[in-house]
């Protein structure tokens, strides 16, 4: 089975094979013309808009990191086309950059990777104590209206890195927008991988993945955003730190009690390397800075693989907030790890409440652009 670090070696890997064609001088064609690291999106001589800015590791565009690039990109409806490469930084856009998009210019989301490696319990340099969840993540995504192509988000710290540190949560992306919007992403971590989260807790933000991927082990995909996942690919990874089950769990909403709308996944499938079983589908987040939270989950017309617990799919994270007094559904799974052996373990929806679980009622009026 893959350690920890095979994985971190993965991870990179994919992105450096498509950082060297991006930045070989040999020519990509016959014709002798050289490889455009921006493919199909212009260059800095060629801009596909005046609102759009350029990022190569070395030099070939208008910047050679993304905080750089965010940071000149003042304004609204800004386009960054990333070429290929690995960008080893934190990323941190403000709320007033809004209409942002983000491209990766492969045609493939390994090729373009943003990347670090902070969690909950790492120390500030500055002495003013650990970063926490929210302060790990390698990118955090303020404005309404982002949206991302092909991209790979992050964070490779490592709980065999770091024994002696409790605070094992590390973020690769904290979306907090309204309308924010992923296509053909990858989310990889651990711990705490995709927060989709909201600015307050009496603010909305609808977001949106489609043919994307997640991978981790504890609560990694989670938060209070109405989300909805279409035709996504979840996998739950190996834990050689444990020896016997639960390894994790796969969502952890932690949905207002007012909010009509928490995560939605739909038509997607979950596949897991750990032994059969040793995933929970969901527990409930119930966090302290708002203790009436209500999760909500629906998972609908997905395939759920043998390393989710059919039997008891859902647990508690806190014996005072029960799975069973929140929001959580499915309807119409397949796959072993969907199978009913406990009727009232897996809470299921009608055909009639299921008409109204769909990726339209999460979004309202908001349309995404494929």
């Amino acid at each position: 089975m893959p350690s920890h670090l095979s994985r971190r070696n993965v991870l990179l890997a994919g992105a450096a094979a498509g950082s060297a064609l991006a930045l070989s001088a040999a020519p990509a064609h016959a014709h002798g013309r050289p490889r455009r690291p921006f493919g199909r999106y212009g260059s800095p001589s060629a801009r596909l808009t005046s609102t759009t800015l350029y990022v190569h590791p070395r030099g070939a565009g208008d910047f050679t990191n993304l905080q750089a690039a965010v940071d000149a990109a003042t304004g609204t409806g800004r386009t960054l086309v990333i070429a290929p490469g690995v960008y080893r930084e934190t990323v941190s856009v403000p709320a007033d950059r809004t209409g942002m998009t983000w491209i990766g210019a492969s045609e493939d989301p390994r090729d373009v990777v943003v990347v670090f490696d902070n969690a909950a319990g790492t120390p500030k340099p500055d002495g003013s104590g650990t970063y926490g969840t929210s302060g790990s993540a390698t990118t955090t995504l303020r404005p309404d209206g982002f949206t991302a192509r092909r991209i790979t988000f992050a964070n490779d710290w490592l709980r065999a890195d770091h024994p002696g540190v409790s605070g094992t949560q590390a973020v690769a992306v904290k979306v907090m927008g309204d309308r924010s919007a992923f296509f053909d992403c990858r989310f990889l971590g651990h711990q705490d991988t995709l927060y989709a989260d909201s600015a307050s807790l009496d603010t909305v933000a609808r977001q949106y993945f489609a043919r994307c991927y997640a991978e981790g082990d504890v609560d990694f995909v989670f938060g209070r955003a109405t989300a909805v996942f279409e035709d996504c690919d979840f996998r739950t990874l190996i834990r050689p730190d444990l020896t016997s089950a639960p390894f994790g769990f796969v969502f952890a909403p932690s949905t207002a009690v007012a909010n009509p709308h928490g995560f939605l996944v739909t038509r997607s499938r979950i596949s897991s390397e750990a032994p059969d079983g040793y995933y929970k589908l969901a527990r409930p987040w119930v966090p302290s800075s708002d203790p009436t939270a209500r999760p909500m989950l629906t998972v609908r017309d997905t395939h759920l693989g043998p390393g989710i617990d059919a039997v008891a799919p859902y647990t508690n994270m806190a014996s005072g907030h029960p799975w069973q007094d929140q929001r959580f559904a499915e309807y119409r799974n397949t796959g072993p790890g969907a199978v009913v052996t406990v009727p009232a373990n897996r809470p299921q929806l009608t055909p009639a409440q299921a008409a109204t679980h769909t990726r339209q009622a999460w979004l309202g009026d908001w349309r995404p652009q494929a």
